[in-house]
């Protein structure tokens, strides 16, 4: 797996479906036919992650909505990311 850093760019797997179901957003995996749901910082980062974008924008773009320490932000950001990539709902460049 690629090492996620600030500099990466992410993208959502083609591989995956998802919908929006009154501010919950559900992903099927379509290679492993898993369901995933994603809480309200989670549909934040998926929604970003519409198009192409590096984990500086998306740190950016939370660390702008919520009230959270920039340090603290960026690991949980990272670890989230991480989360993602390795059930392969992302893919990271």
């Amino acid at each position: 797996m690629t090492p996620i850093t600030l500099n990466s760019t992410i993208i959502k797997s083609p591989d995956q479906i998802s919908t929006d179901l009154g501010g919950e957003v559900v992903i099927l995996d379509m290679q492993s036919e898993e369901y995933y749901s994603l809480d309200r910082v989670g549909v934040h980062i998926w929604e970003i992650i519409e198009t192409p974008t590096t984990v500086r924008e998306i740190l950016a773009a939370i660390s702008g909505a919520y009230d959270v320490e920039p340090a603290r932000a960026e690991s949980d950001l990272l670890a989230v990311l991480s989360e993602m990539a390795q059930e392969g709902l992302i893919q990271v460049e």
